[in-house]
């Protein structure tokens, strides 16, 4: 936190709560475009006094799974705390605590979505890494291991074999999830070389991306990528290499209405939902990314760019739309001193 957010601008405007600025560039722009005042609360670490109101505006959580990635060990655990410190206010909060709790855990994730009858890969959760060979043994090969806590496709790495996956964990190359909860997870055969993942604005489907994975088995668009860690230096993998993302015109699909109420339940207003579909047809969503980024080639392609259809145009305008309703709402702001 690069600044006390207890003392703030008081006139209302959109608050961004991130720790990635790169992240946050291509949604900086649109906010200008369209005369949206807002700042930015960059939450990696800082001061926050439970005892003073927060500013009155809409606040939009972008804080991201990966964020230990960036020396940001501690971020999602303040974002937390801000979150629920908005919450007691009355803020209007775009992704709030249940949208956190799931983007830091691909467990709850799981639950969540069956619940709304949605089909996810089989999976066991795993603590301690001598545990991994008999999980791996129940589940049955190939399978995946991935980290709970992930982002950035971390941890995601495929074995056709026990003896692959034993020399995988006899290896220096293996490392635990953050939160040390490693998945076992069963491997999803494409039926054709893609995943497709479906982007919401404002609750509402705005449209369909299909990911090449042509170059490997890895199920999230930034492994597809196929970059080096070491060269993002925190820059969106979604935007490279372009020629990988292709917006599907018309997208239909049955879950659709699902995914919408999986969504609304689980206070989640902006986010991307990523599944996959097996050679006989059947559909396993097995990711939802609360923190979405979207690739400025494929919006060109598809007439998008730089207008209300674009991802982060979309978001721009939701959030300024919302900005100008608050507005004509009285907001409530309880005078309280600090404690002494």
């Amino acid at each position: 936190m690069r600044q006390d957010l207890t003392h703030q601008n008081q006139t209302s405007r959109v608050y961004v709560i991130h720790e990635n600025d790169a992240w946050v560039e291509p949604l900086r722009k649109e906010f200008e475009l369209r005369q949206i005042p807002f700042s930015e609360w960059f939450l990696d670490q800082g001061i926050l006094d439970l005892q003073i109101a927060p500013p009155p505006g809409v606040f939009y959580n972008r804080m991201s799974a990966s964020s230990h990635t960036r020396d940001h060990r501690y971020a999602p655990e303040l974002t937390a705390a801000v979150l629920a410190w908005l919450k007691r206010y009355g803020r209007i909060v775009i992704n709030g605590e249940r949208a956190l709790q799931l983007e830091v855990s691909k467990v709850a994730q799981y639950q969540a979505l069956a619940k709304f009858g949605l089909e996810v890969p089989d999976t066991i959760a795993v603590v301690g890494k001598e545990n991994i060979p008999a999980a791996a043994k129940r589940l049955g090969f190939p399978l995946i291991l991935k980290h709970n806590r992930a982002g950035k496709g971390l941890g995601v790495r495929l074995f056709l074999s026990p003896t692959a996956l034993d020399e995988r964990l006899a290896s220096g190359g293996f490392v635990e999830s953050i939160d040390g909860i490693t998945l076992v997870q069963r491997y999803i055969k494409a039926s054709e070389p893609f995943i497709t993942r479906v982007e919401f604005v404002g609750g509402k489907f705005l449209y369909a991306v299909r990911v090449d994975t042509s170059q490997g088995f890895e199920l999230c668009p930034a492994d597809v990528c196929q970059i080096d860690a070491s060269a993002l230096a925190g820059v969106c993998p979604a935007v490279a290499p372009s020629d990988k993302f292709r917006i599907v015109r018309s997208f239909e699909h049955p879950a659709l209405p699902r995914w919408t109420n999986f969504l609304a339940a689980n206070d989640i207003g902006i986010a991307g939902i990523e599944f996959i579909v097996d050679e006989s047809g059947r559909s396993y969503t097995y990711d939802v990314n609360t923190n979405t980024n979207y690739n400025p080639d494929a919006e060109a392609n598809d007439g998008r760019q730089n207008t209300a259809h674009s991802g982060m145009g979309a978001i721009a305008s939701y959030l300024g739309g919302l900005l100008v309703q608050q507005a004509g709402r009285k907001q409530e702001t309880p005078a309280l001193a600090p404690l002494t």
